[in-house]
This record gives C-alpha cells, sequence and structure tokens, in this order.
C-alpha cells in the first residue's frame, strides 16, 4: 500500500451535498482517501481546491 498527496481541481455545485459527492467521486479515482480538505475557493472561477491524502495497492 502506497500513500500519495494529491492536488485536485473541483467545479463548485449548486448544494454541499453535491460538492461533497463530486469531491469524493475525484479523489476515487487517485485511490482510496484518508483524509481531505478544501484548501480554497476562488469564487470568480467557481472552482474549489481540494488537498488529500490517498492510498493505492501496489500491484
Amino acid at each position: 500500500m502506497t500513500t500519495h498527496f494529491i492536488t485536485a481541481e473541483i467545479d463548485l455545485q449548486e448544494t454541499p451535498a453535491e460538492l461533497l459527492e463530486v469531491i469524493e467521486t475525484e479523489l476515487k479515482k487517485q485511490g482510496e482517501p484518508l483524509r481531505w480538505a478544501v484548501t480554497s475557493v476562488d469564487t470568480d472561477e467557481q472552482k474549489a481546491t481540494v488537498e488529500a491524502v490517498v492510498t493505492t495497492v501496489k500491484s
């Protein structure tokens, strides 16, 4: 198992529940999220920056 620090840019959603779902889906593309945080929001561009630690299984 390997851990990675990743950064993702997420489009802001209409509701917090939708935003949560989009963040979790995006992070799972990179591995299994251990923890994550929204670290910045650009209201002009309607984007949120998410930093996360994910794990992947070595093949």
